[in-house]
């Protein structure tokens, strides 16, 4: 049975063309540089560039107001975006229209055909993919898994693509790159290459390489931008209630901007997440992952890990998608990386 999707995307190919809808979208003008849009003089463009907008894409994902903060008038700002938007997409689709758009979205294997199968094919480009769960249940493994898939060609579940690796907590190894590659017949030193890797000293080192991320994503051909972990920082260094509003809108600010970078670029923006004890709970999940509502709201796919006991093998729980039904898969984490279990794994944890 073919998923809802999927009709509507072969039904959307069926129907007859309206010559006006592609005209409008082959209409959209492109600007290559920031300094081709109209009102960014070289001084501008400086300016701009030392607020990380390197970028048309940036540009078009920006606000008014941070483009004033960067010295730009208001009015010309406002053409600015404008114009940047114009050069990218439409203001207003419709349905259908958006159906063609969303053939655009790829993605990217898990490693693991159970969780890939979860999360209906796959990590989904232009949207961000939350993992959490307790410390030492393979968040950062199953980042350093995907850092390597990205590489791999399309046919394979990869994105022909390079990743953008942010870490807050000293977790990367090269060693997981080094097996995980061996494993999937990639060269070692080649994957290595394709990872660019930075690591975050504090929760503004954090927002600072984000802001700055535009230019290396397009001059590297990133598809995957891992953010691990996401609220070790801010969680380390906004402590108590009366710390809590600014920490939330940091972290509401940071999150947009992945977002917008995701959909610029067409890349998956993953990021792994802490939880927190729930004492109160006593039938529901005894844990909750940190960041509040305003995590929850900007993640679009939501994904709790477990572990199990004695075992590599791990629970994982869909919490939340877009379009997706909840749902649980179990895989395994090995020497070599995410892998599924086999019918051996499952007597064994069953015992």
């Amino acid at each position: 049975m073919l998923a809802a999707s999927q009709v509507l995307e072969e039904e959307a190919e069926e129907a007859p063309a309206d010559e006006n809808v592609e005209e409008t979208v082959e209409k959209r003008r492109k600007y290559e540089f920031i300094e081709d849009i109209p009102g960014v003089g070289p001084a501008t463009a400086e300016k701009l560039k030392e607020m990380g907008f390197h970028t048309v894409e940036s540009l078009a994902t920006a606000t008014i107001k941070e483009l004033t903060i960067a010295g730009v008038g208001e009015k010309q700002a406002a053409k600015v975006v404008s114009e940047a938007r114009n050069s990218l997409a439409l203001s207003f689709v419709r349905a259908d229209e958006l159906i063609k758009m969303r053939q655009n979205v790829r993605r990217l294997t898990t490693g693991s055909k159970q969780l890939d199968g979860l999360l209906s094919g796959g990590l989904e480009t232009q949207t961000i993919s939350e993992f959490y769960g307790e410390y030492g249940v393979g968040k950062s493994i199953l980042c350093h898994q995907l850092a390597v898939n990205v590489q791999l060609p399309e046919e394979k579940g990869g994105l022909n693509g390079t990743a953008l690796y942010i870490d807050s907590e000293n977790t990367f190894r090269p060693e997981w790159i080094v097996r995980m590659a061996k494993s999937l017949g990639l060269d070692a030193v080649q994957t290595a290459k394709n990872i660019i890797y930075s690591e975050a000293f504090n929760s503004d080192h954090q927002i600072l390489l984000l802001e700055k991320a535009d230019k290396v994503i397009q001059e590297n051909k990133v598809k995957v931008i891992i953010v691990d972990s996401l609220t070790s920082h801010f969680r380390s260094e906004y402590l108590g209630r009366e710390m809590l509003a600014e920490r939330q809108q940091k972290l509401n600010s940071h999150l947009h901007r992945l977002v917008r970078l995701s959909r610029a670029f067409n890349a998956c923006a993953v990021v792994t997440n802490q939880v927190m004890a729930k004492p109160d709970q006593f039938f529901a999940m005894a844990v909750e992952a940190v960041g509040g509502h305003i995590v929850g709201h900007t993640s679009h796919t939501r994904v709790f890990l477990r572990k199990t006991h004695n075992s590599p093998v791990r629970i994982c729980k869909l919490v939340s998608s877009p379009y997706l039904p909840e749902g649980e898969c179990i895989f395994k984490i090995t020497e070599e990386g995410v892998k599924d279990i086999t019918e051996e794994d499952e007597v064994k944890r069953r015992r």
